[in-house]
Parts: C-alpha cells; sequence; structure tokens
C-alpha cells in the first residue's frame, strides 16, 4: 500500500458522517417526537469534525503535488476541505458549549445548525471537485 492512499481511504467518513449528522437535525425540526435525533446528529457531527480534521491532514502530508489544470480544481476542492474542517470544529465547539453551559439557548442552537448545513454545503463542494481531480483528471486525462 501507498501512503498516498490514506487520503482516499480517509475523506469517505466526513462526507458521510456530516451528511447524515445534519439530515438527523433537519429531520428533528420537523419531527420532534424522535428524541434520539439531536444526539445521533451531535455524536455525528463530533465524529464527523474528528473525520474532517483527519481528511484534511492526510491530503496535505500524504497526497501527490498536482500541477497542470487540475492545480486549480485542487486549490476549490482544498478551500472547500479547510471550509469544512473549521466550521465542523467550531459548531462542535458551540455545541458542545450549549450542551454543557446553556442548554435550551435557542440562539446558540440556531448558529449551530446554520454552520452545520454550511459544512453540510462545503463537504459535498469539496467532495465533488475531489472527485473530479480523481475521475476526470487522472483516470480519463480529460477536464470536463
Amino acid at each position: 500500500m501507498n501512503i498516498s492512499h490514506l487520503h482516499p481511504m480517509t475523506v469517505h467518513f466526513p462526507v458521510a458522517l456530516i451528511m447524515v449528522g445534519f439530515l438527523a437535525e433537519t429531520i428533528y425540526l420537523f419531527y420532534k417526537k424522535e428524541s434520539w435525533l439531536p444526539l445521533a446528529g451531535t455524536c455525528l457531527m463530533i465524529l464527523g469534525t474528528l473525520a474532517a480534521v483527519a481528511g484534511f491532514v492526510t491530503g496535505e502530508f500524504f497526497t501527490p503535488e498536482v500541477t497542470g489544470p487540475a492545480d486549480s480544481i485542487k486549490e476549490t476542492h482544498e478551500l472547500f476541505a479547510r471550509i469544512t474542517m473549521f466550521v465542523m470544529i467550531a459548531a462542535c465547539v458551540i455545541r458542545l458549549y450549549t450542551m454543557y453551559k446553556t442548554p435550551g439557548n435557542r440562539n446558540l442552537e440556531r448558529l449551530v445548525y446554520t454552520l452545520y448545513l454550511i459544512a453540510f454545503i462545503s463537504v459535498g463542494l469539496a467532495g465533488y471537485f475531489g472527485g473530479k481531480i480523481v475521475y476526470d483528471i487522472w483516470l480519463t486525462g480529460v477536464i470536463k
């Protein structure tokens, strides 16, 4: 196994965890009877944040340099990966603070949900541009 395989092995976790966690939070907004959804959303948020950090670190240190037309796509991919990681870290810190210091603070919960939404979008875009690098450029040699 090549060390550059660490990044593709880790990046699928933040995508799945963040997206499913956000969906759990969103479903709870409309269907409050399922009291396990906020806890599931929080657990997935924490795991998704850790996975985003792992994905970012493996991408930063263990992937080969990209040159040519793929370089601008890689820059965009990295931008959305950074946004995802930092937004999720902020959301986790605020969520944990809210849970333990100010339970029921609606303004902070709205802020956390908004940050989660931003991360949901940015992780999807990071995955899209990462896939573009792999499938459109490295495997086919064609930019679409």
